[in-house]
């Protein structure tokens, strides 16, 4: 046979048919041609015959060779560089029998085949692409890791400044004294053990609000968010208390993803190569743990509130800082809230198998989540987690299912070689820490291999592989703390915090994305014995010191420093819309007990 290339003879009156071809077509280029056996002269000069052709694929070779069916597009295939690998695997004898089985399936069925092709991969026939839902991901994790630099720096000093409740200067000057000199930037990685003054937080922080800006903007994404990073672990790692919210830990690890899975150059949008699938995988395997470890704790926690779907009876009134729709959500039948926590366990456990699944299924799953985190985000403030997810969750999208830019990009070309191994490499130990992780948790009699535990405890300082789990035990009451000061200890005035609730009549405030974190510590000290940061929060109150104070709401002595302060421990229930339309009251409260006596500034510096 005169021809340079090989020739894959298809039916053409065949829309299904016609649709793969040019998907293949799209794949090997011009390594293969391609011609429908309706052109009848030239499908006699290959010496095919119409009804063979009509029955299955032909692909005849320079030399002469011939295949049919399934064989045909397995060998056409190998003149696909990104599926030559996986396309001479279809030559092996257990999967060429199988192939073969699964081809003569679809041909006796095309009409039926072909509804569902439409249904799971849709009408394109362009190979998927990810380098806008790339440049989507690195704008959208810029903006929100400008949004968390942001909110802590107005939290900053009254939170870890010299005269914070927790100073970052304190704890390393601790670990400085606990740790020889060789292993303190291993176990406390951060940039303070230069300078932990006021001024260098507040640099450090405005730092990560410009390289989280040039982030989004696509500046240089891979140096960006290695900078970006670096500065949000130099705060974690020494932030302790308030700063140990699980969307600190995604943001981190959403980080160090985007290390690995940014584009090489100055500007991510103008990328032109195609993402390697390694990297792909990766963002989906990220996505698919964040969902499916939540809905798994839940169930395999135990808790009777959500085995019985009764969690989101107590979920709206009991959670950390409710939203004004938070409360109308309480008020909602109790057949609704039922159904609402099964669907809510539903897609956790399901939409997140979706990642894996053809293009259509894979869209399904990220409008599903990206519902559930509206849903959540509508009726309470979890800070910039809400948003983190959906951006972690673009990744089970194409590019087809964005909306297109002007003007039109040059078709990708694929990256070299040596970048798809690098990346690769790098996302190997980050799989096989979080991989090994999900089936500790997940199947009981699994251990995990000795070289996997030590790199877990090398990498652990980094806090950038987690478990997620947030709310696995649902809490079915609510107990507040209220602080008050006195002069005399007879006469006590209370402290109003800005967001959590306080005021019987303060309607339930939308906050997010902002995190008020000494608010949302004040909901977790409520349900323990209190904790060293609120002995210390007290010490500050009776101290006078401006920084915390701005934390704070009113307060009730703006001249000097009361001599005692107290905390009280309350029930607080959300009200119903009876009382609420009688009285104006949101809340009603039920006095618990003292959660921390009246006491002196010698007596709080003292214990």
């Amino acid at each position: 046979m005169d021809h340079p290339r090989p020739v894959l003879v298809y039916d053409g009156a065949c829309a299904f048919c016609r649709r793969w071809v040019a998907r293949w077509q799209a794949r090997t280029g011009d390594r293969v041609d391609y011609l429908p056996l309706q052109r009848g002269r030239e499908l006699r000069r290959l010496g095919v015959s119409p009804s063979a052709a009509r029955r299955r694929v032909q692909l005849v070779t320079p030399a002469g060779a011939r295949y049919e069916g399934a064989e045909a597009v397995v060998r056409a295939l190998e003149h696909a560089p990104e599926l030559r690998i996986a396309a001479r695997l279809g030559r092996l004898p257990v999967i060429r029998w199988i192939a073969a089985r699964v081809y003569q399936s679809i041909a006796a069925h095309r009409r039926l085949t072909d509804v569902v092709d439409r249904a799971l991969f849709g009408t394109s026939t362009l190979p998927p692409d990810q380098r806008r839902v790339s440049a989507w991901f690195l704008r959208g994790l810029g903006l929100t890791y400008f949004t968390a630099f942001a909110s802590l720096g107005s939290q900053l000093k009254g939170l870890y400044g010299e005269r914070g409740i927790s100073p970052i200067r304190t704890y390393l000057d601790a670990v400085r004294a606990a740790l020889p000199p060789r292993t303190r930037l291993h176990q406390v990685p951060t940039l303070f053990w230069l300078d932990a003054s006021d001024a260098a937080l507040v640099r450090a922080c405005r730092a990560g609000l410009l390289c989280s800006l040039l982030l989004a903007m696509g500046v240089a994404p891979r140096w960006t968010a290695a900078a970006t990073w670096a500065l949000y672990l130099s705060f974690v790692s020494t932030g302790r208390d308030f700063l140990s919210f699980q969307w600190d830990a995604l943001l981190l690890e959403s980080g160090l993803h985007a290390i690995v899975v940014a584009p090489p150059g100055r500007r991510a949008r103008r990328a032109a190569e195609r993402v390697p699938l390694p990297a792909t995988l990766l963002m989906r395997w990220l996505a698919f743990r964040l969902q499916f470890e939540s809905g798994h704790r839940k169930l395999a926690s135990g808790d009777p509130t959500w085995r019985s779907c009764t969690a989101c009876c107590y979920h709206y009134e009991t959670q950390p800082l409710p939203t004004p729709l938070g409360w109308y959500a309480h008020q909602l039948p109790r057949w609704f809230q039922r159904a609402s926590t099964f669907v809510a366990l539903a897609l956790e456990l399901v939409a997140p198998f979706l990642a894996w699944a053809p293009r259509r299924p894979r869209r399904a799953g990220f409008w599903l989540i990206a519902a559930l985190q509206a849903a959540i985000a509508a009726t309470g403030n979890y800070g910039f987690f809400n948003l983190l997810t959906v951006v972690d969750t673009l990744w089970l999208l194409d590019d087809e299912a964005l909306p297109r830019a002007r003007g039109r990009r040059p078709p990708p070309r694929r990256a070299p070689g040596w970048r798809r191994i690098a990346v690769a490499l790098a996302a190997a130990p980050i799989v096989a820490l979080s991989g090994s992780s999900l089936l500790d948790r997940a199947w009981r009699r699994f251990r995990v291999p000795r070289p996997i535990e030590r790199l877990r405890k090398a990498m652990a300082p980094l806090g950038s592989v987690n478990p997620y789990g947030l709310f696995s035990v649902m809490t079915t009451t609510r107990p507040e703390i209220v602080i008050e000061g006195s002069d005399d200890a007879q006469v006590w005035r209370e402290y109003s915090f800005r967001y959590k609730p306080g005021d019987l009549r303060r309607r339930p405030g939308q906050v997010a994305p902002h995190q008020p974190r000494l608010d949302w510590q004040m909901w977790f000290a409520a349900l323990e014995p209190p904790p060293p940061w609120f002995v210390r929060l007290l010490v500050r109150l009776l101290e006078g010191s401006p920084d915390v104070l701005a934390l704070l709401g009113d307060n009730p002595f703006p001249q000097r420093p009361p001599t005692f302060v107290r905390a009280l421990l309350y029930d607080y229930r959300m009200t119903d819309r009876q009382a609420r339309h009688r009285d104006g009251t949101y809340w009603r409260r039920e006095l618990l007990g003292v959660y921390v006596p009246p006491c002196t500034l010698a007596r709080a510096e003292s214990s």
